[in-house]
């Protein structure tokens, strides 16, 4: 004779499979609202760390052209396509330059 059906009707095995899908998508519920929970709490706070973009009082020496720029405390590095680096502090005014050499 044949097993009687479970009372839901599903054969042992796939009752087994049924509850593996259940704990997957309760898995990943959780997972879904952990990383909405962690940008909504921590994104305001990388934003709020972003350094501020130079002055508009900077400007380049004649010829020059802006190449890459970088930013640190207080300072403002422009690397030019002339293969300088310009230091200008925070109010703008042009502190150091330094000459870069290429070897080739």
């Amino acid at each position: 004779m044949e097993q009687a059906p479970a009372p839901d009707g599903l054969p042992p095995s796939l009752r087994f499979l049924k509850g593996l899908v259940i704990v997957l998508t309760m898995t990943m519920i959780v997972a879904v609202i952990t990383v909405v929970w962690l940008l909504v709490t921590r994104l305001p706070q990388a934003i709020g760390s972003v350094t501020p973009l130079p002055p508009a009082e900077i400007s380049l020496p004649q010829g020059e052209v802006a190449q890459a720029v970088t930013f640190g405390k207080g300072w403002t590095a422009v690397v030019t396509q002339s293969n300088r680096i310009l230091i200008f502090d925070a109010g703008g005014t042009l502190r150091q330059q330094v000459e870069v050499e290429i070897g080739g």
